[in-house]
């Protein structure tokens, strides 16, 4: 029986459970129990990230541990071996460990942030709770050293020329010629300009270990506040001016049709962590991750593994991200 069949029997499990259900990412494969989920990282080499070893694939299942208990710490229970004995895997259990399997607390799928948004659900109230889940994270989170040369413009600089080199060959098809244009050109003028104030971002201290992958997918509003999901797997999308964190939730919000919200949480934190520049940098930042966005999905566009139906949905997430990238640059002149 292979690795994903066995692990699809509820036996296999250390605490009781009815079914599993199973998910994929393109990194991970995720199992839900009735109570937990277990993910195990694939193995798999990107250059960006390395999953190709067992010993890589838990130490970044420790980091992730580790990180995302700054935010969710009774979400993230612990990394626990999954070992092979007499032929049958148990996670947990004892024998010959042929993977590792990060456990945490299944939280109420109808209260994931996006959940709640597509219900037209979402209030001021809710986005307050985040915004003081987020001020005293970003307080605590570590700063300094080499975490503060990813605030130096030469870096952001080359974050920005990457993703656009990146997009380049889906100008004609996923964006125009004229849009990929104005937005280079933004960014390069936006960094130009605004020299000082980066320098000044980096000397303030609000360059930090921030969370990297902050939107509405990986926010659950149960009876706390629940952010997860954080990157592990490569610092250099972790380390950033806290208005790049911030800037992406309120991406999400634009995107998902609620800038009144968006703008609201963006104030609010600004408000709460006395940080007015915050609101300068936002235009810039938001754009950035919408060009993110756009990109993972022109990529996913051209994935053989996935079917012509979802490429094509792929390919229209791709045109709405950047679409909305290029309406910050025009916001940002």
């Amino acid at each position: 029986m292979d690795f994903l069949t066995s692990m699809l029997r509820p036996e296999v499990y250390p605490k009781p459970t009815t079914r599993v259900e199973f998910l994929q990412t393109y990194i991970s494969y995720i199992f839900l129990t009735d109570q937990h989920v277990y993910k195990v990282k694939k193995p798999v080499n990107f250059g960006y990230l390395d999953f190709s070893t067992l010993r890589k694939r838990h130490y970044y299942l420790q980091q992730e541990l580790v990180l995302n208990r700054r935010l969710a710490p009774e979400m993230y229970l612990a990394v626990l071996p999954i070992a092979k004995r007499h032929g049958s895997l148990k996670v947990g259990g004892a024998g010959q460990i042929v993977e590792y399997a990060l456990q945490m607390l299944r939280l109420p799928q109808h209260l994931m942030m996006d959940e709640i948004a597509d219900r037209q659900e979402l209030t001021p109230a809710m986005l307050a709770r985040i915004v003081g889940r987020l001020v005293p994270f970003y307080q605590e989170a570590a700063t300094g050293g080499r975490i503060n040369k990813f605030g130096h413009i030469s870096v952001i600089r080359f974050n920005h020329e990457e993703n656009f080199k990146q997009i380049e060959p889906f100008v004609g098809s996923l964006l125009s010629s004229q849009v990929f244009r104005d937005m280079v050109w933004y960014a390069e003028t936006f960094l130009r300009e605004q020299s000082d104030l980066f320098a000044e971002r980096l000397k303030s201290g609000k360059i930090r270990d921030c969370h990297g992958d902050l939107h509405m997918k990986n926010i659950c509003l149960a009876d706390g506040v629940y952010i997860f999901d954080c990157i592990e797997f490569n610092p250099r999308f972790r380390y950033s001016d806290v208005a790049a964190d911030i800037a992406f939730l309120a991406m999400d919000l634009d995107f998902h049709g609620y800038a009144d919200l968006s703008r609201f949480f963006c104030q609010s934190f600004a408000d709460q962590a006395a940080d007015s520049d915050l609101l300068h940098l936002l235009p810039f930042y938001k754009s950035y991750r919408a060009v993110v966005r756009g990109k993972i999905n022109a990529l996913a566009s051209q994935a053989v593994d996935l079917t012509q139906g979802e490429r094509h949905q792929a390919a229209a997430l791709a045109r709405r991200y950047f679409e909305l990238a290029w309406q910050y640059s025009q916001e940002g002149r």
